[in-house]
């Protein structure tokens, strides 16, 4: 199926001042902690965009200006075809809005919690989808270190599940060098942020791992009671595979090469693509619509 031909991509709209009064705003598709999402149609081309809308109070509050700024800057500057455009951005008064390509079928946690795990085919499509955007990523020196199921969104285009969207850069950063930031989301978290220690590309990684076993089994692998028994999970890497439902060895095996607490170990994400499972059940149109 041929993707739609998108008049935001035009090199005379990238460059536009952009205001509130080229688009017509419609209903709200989601809120954060610091604003809103609306879906929104540009008034001149009638294409149909998210309207990221954030308060300025917000920003200020939390002290997020140089984070904000980052994620626009790394965001507008990836065009993959597993990767959510960020079209370009704008303000007034009190608020900023992302312009955003809108994904039709929303957050892929939403399906997971709807059907509580993926088919084997279905989650190989996703992690062959996701390990294409993070080589792309990771080849311009961006780290995204918050890959999770409420950051990643499906358009209309892959059949009825939808092609998946990695969006929300705003923990991303544009490094070659070790990063000592702790961030992104506990169930998440690679062992080097756990202990604090510097990290790099290989925690995009291990989150590949916890989300191929999250899409199978339902839940993340070292969920636990208290954020305090998570932690010491993911420290000793308490790595572990119910009976049910039963999953094939191919993809453990690539769980447990990934979920390797050593970062320079892990399955690199050309040998992600060249896996057994991977090549037994992703489908390939997944990300080359």
């Amino acid at each position: 199926m041929a993707s739609q031909q998108n008049p935001l991509d035009e090199e005379e709209n990238s460059k536009r001042n952009w205001s509130l009064k080229d688009f017509e705003i419609g209903k709200p598709l989601g809120r954060g902690k610091f604003g809103r999402v609306y879906v929104a149609r540009e008034i001149k081309n009638k294409y149909v965009v998210a309207l990221k809308v954030i308060f300025k109070e917000q920003i200020e509050k939390y002290k997020i200006h140089h984070q904000l700024r980052r994620e626009m800057e790394i965001q507008s500057n990836l065009h993959h075809p597993n990767i959510l455009r960020l079209y370009g951005w704008f303000h007034d008064a009190d608020r900023v809005f992302l312009i955003l390509e809108y994904a039709h079928n929303g957050e892929l946690y939403k399906e997971l919690r709807k059907k509580g795990y993926l088919s084997e085919k279905q989650a190989a499509t996703y992690i062959l989808s996701l390990t294409k955007a993070l080589a792309y990523c990771h080849e311009k020196t961006v780290i995204h270190r918050d890959i999770k199921p409420e950051n990643l969104l499906l358009d209309h285009q892959f059949y009825s599940q939808g092609r998946l969207k990695i969006a929300d850069f705003g923990w991303s950063v544009q490094s070659s060098s070790k990063r000592r930031t702790m961030c992104g989301t506990l169930d998440y978290l690679a062992p080097e942020m756990v202990e604090n220690k510097a990290h790099d590309y290989a925690v995009d990684n291990w989150t590949l791992g916890i989300l191929c076993y999250e899409f199978l089994y339902g839940v993340p692998p070292f969920e636990a009671e208290s954020q305090i028994d998570t932690f010491r999970r993911i420290r000793n890497v308490d790595l572990s595979f119910p009976s049910t439902p039963s999953i094939s060895s191919d993809a453990k095996n690539l769980i447990s090469r990934l979920l390797v607490k050593d970062s320079s170990r892990r399955l690199s994400l050309e040998k992600i693509i060249e896996h057994p499972w991977i090549i037994k059940n992703a489908n390939p149109m997944g990300i080359c619509l």
